[in-house]
């Protein structure tokens, strides 16, 4: 039976589908809907009445610079239900279509996080991608001692950070929520690199009815004072880190970085979960300071891909040259 793929825009239209796989879940599509900057476009391959696959796609807008900042992106290749097609075909499927879509609005096509690096490799191939080695750091957090594997200067900045009276807690209001993200807002000022979405996000994750099993937000107090938190999405059997921030010039024996991170592994391992991901560990060859501090947490290491397209076809001829 032929596939056939529809394109979803809104999320009333979007019908019931299965799937365990957040970043391809109707609940982010809702979440990211409702944010500013971002528009989210769903496509689902069916094959008569039956979902077979489906794949969230992500572009984020500028409201101020238009063109250059413009990216669509994709957590992972989509996720797929037991069709008599192989699902590297309906991938394709998915992919040339999103090519077509937004080769011209986007400067930038990425996907990025992908679990099997080699998934997909001839029809990436097909539509002009290059790749680029990157890296994820998981950690395992279902052993019997969750500092397992951290660093023992880690071990000793997490006690120090609690025993000089900083707390750990899950934000479930409004007001904290808004103390919470002036906080990473002005931290994610300086980081060019980083994008933070508008607190719009934050609200919609906040008070999303499935919240409990979506994602959470977590937050470092000192003496009733917000100096730190971070962000967590729940997919499968593994938390990921989207976000995290700290004082930690103003509070620099409380480690509230440090702790912010320490909060969501912990929640996370209470909850069942196994793995806990940090979303953005850099390419291989590039010294990363985030990186190094997100290793002492006992994390390890996985080589992985992304792949990119580039609007302007001369220097997506280069790049393809050299990288491949």
């Amino acid at each position: 039976m032929a596939i056939q793929v529809n394109i979803y825009e809104q999320s009333k239209d979007i019908p019931d589908l299965p799937g365990t796989n957040v970043f391809h879940s109707t609940e982010l599509f809702q979440i990211l809907e409702q944010t500013p900057g971002y528009r989210p476009v769903l496509l689902v391959a069916w094959e008569g009445n039956k979902a077979v696959g489906k794949l969230l796609c992500i572009t984020r807008r500028n409201a101020r610079i238009t063109g250059l900042c413009n990216k669509t992106y994709a957590y992972g290749t989509g996720e797929y239900f037991h069709s008599a097609v192989k699902d590297e075909t309906i991938f394709g499927k998915f992919l040339s279509y999103l090519t077509v879509r937004f080769q011209d609005d986007s400067f930038f096509l990425e996907f990025r996080n992908l679990e099997q690096s080699l998934f997909g490799y001839k029809y990436f191939r097909q539509n002009g991608y290059f790749p680029v080695r990157w890296l994820r750091v998981r950690n395992s957090i279902h052993h019997t001692a969750l500092d397992k594997w951290a660093s023992p200067s880690r071990k000793r900045q997490i006690a120090r950070g609690l025993k000089n009276g900083a707390q750990m807690d899950v934000v479930n209001n409004r007001k904290d929520l808004e103390e919470f993200f002036a906080m990473l807002r002005k931290y994610y000022a300086s980081k060019i690199h980083r994008f933070l979405p508008d607190l719009r996000f934050f609200i919609s994750l906040l008070e999303h009815p499935t919240r409990d099993k979506l994602g959470q937000i977590f937050v470092i107090r000192y003496k009733n004072k917000i100096i730190g938190g971070s962000v967590c999405l729940f997919s499968q059997d593994t938390a990921y880190l989207l976000f995290s921030a700290g004082m930690r010039k103003s509070y620099p024996l409380l480690y509230p970085g440090i702790l912010a991170v320490w909060k969501a592994m912990t929640y996370s391992r209470q909850h069942g979960y196994r793995h806990f991901e940090f979303i953005e560990a850099g390419i291989p060859f590039k010294k990363y300071t985030y990186r190094d501090f997100i290793l002492r947490f006992g994390g390890r290491q996985i080589s992985t891909r992304r792949w990119f397209r580039i609007r302007w076809k001369w220097l997506n001829r280069i790049l393809i040259h050299f990288y491949i």
